[in-house]
């Protein structure tokens, strides 16, 4: 009876010891720099190293609240004022939103035809997949720069096949950061797509077969519902990083190109705002979650 007990014990301690693990990684890796950003934002800009004076300290217990009841918002409000920061999130929304249904739009169709290869081919399939991720990321958004320019490969080629009669211009526009982002990102619609359609019984689509339905009606009625969850993943591992991406735009958008990845660069970097820039960062942290979270919320109680 008491190494039964003593077992349990030990049982329970394990599992909350492997709970507790991602908790602490949360805790130490988003909520502690969460808080240092959200600190900062609320401070007040000046000409020092660093160029903020801080809104509270914690040098006391008494300091602390007194510091934290004269806390003010201006930062936030300069956002609001200024139009440029409500475009730069509404332009960045709308770049990942038409990035991931085109990479959605790809990633598909190569995952649908990977999960219907012969098992021996599908992790050759998968490695050629997640093979441009042993390069360097800056590296491969660079190289679409020598491909897109007026005298890249890209214009070479259409001008080769007759296709145009002049060099088109694609870098420094947006269609240059679609193409960016789509390549760079598309993995990762391409992996959870391709989990759950490999999952996929062959048997359902035989009996829809058996039953009259056309391989069209079938992929509707039964393939893609299916394979929802990983279509719903696919995006969000896509368009969250898309919203804040800040090398794609620079190198490939242009300075016409306004995406709040760069507006947040500009503000840390060269106007070295630190409190309005870490202002944006909040803003933009809970553009991202909280819409996340209420999507989970409803799927948790329709499931």
């Amino acid at each position: 009876m008491a190494s039964a007990t003593k077992a349990a014990g030990a049982g329970g301690w394990w599992r909350r010891t492997v709970i507790g693990v991602p908790y602490l990684w949360l805790l130490a890796l988003f909520l502690v720099p969460f808080g240092i950003v959200l600190k900062i934002s609320l401070s007040e800009t000046t000409i020092a190293q660093p160029p903020y004076i801080p809104a509270f300290s914690l040098d006391g217990w008494s300091g602390f609240l007194a510091d934290l009841r004269q806390l003010g918002v201006d930062n936030y409000l300069w956002l609001a004022d200024d139009p440029l920061y409500l475009d730069a999130y509404l332009s960045s929304l709308r770049i990942a939103a038409i990035s991931t249904a085109l990479s959605l739009l790809v990633a598909y169709p190569l995952a649908y035809g990977m999960a219907r290869a012969p098992r021996t081919a599908r992790q050759i399939l998968v490695m050629l997949t997640i093979l441009p991720f042993w390069t360097s990321f800056l590296i491969r958004v660079y190289a679409w720069i020598g491909i897109l320019r007026n005298e890249g490969y890209l214009n070479q080629f259409l001008l080769w096949t007759g296709a145009i009669a002049s060099p088109l211009q694609i870098l420094n526009t947006e269609t240059a950061v679609h193409i960016g982002i789509v390549y760079s990102y598309l993995p990762f619609m391409v992996l959870p797509i391709y989990a759950s359609l490999e999952r996929l019984d062959p048997r359902l689509l035989e009996a829809a077969s058996d039953l009259g339905s056309t391989p069209l009606r079938a992929f509707w009625s039964i393939t893609f519902p299916l394979s929802l969850p990983g279509v719903v993943a696919g995006a969000f591992l896509v368009f969250i990083p898309a919203v804040g991406e800040f090398v794609i735009p620079d190198l490939l958008g242009g300075s016409q190109t306004l995406m709040i990845g760069k507006t947040l660069w500009d503000e840390f970097f060269t106007n070295r705002d630190w409190p309005v820039a870490s202002a944006v960062a909040v803003l933009l942290l809970l553009v991202l979650v909280i819409p996340i979270m209420l999507f989970q919320r409803v799927q948790a109680k329709v499931s």
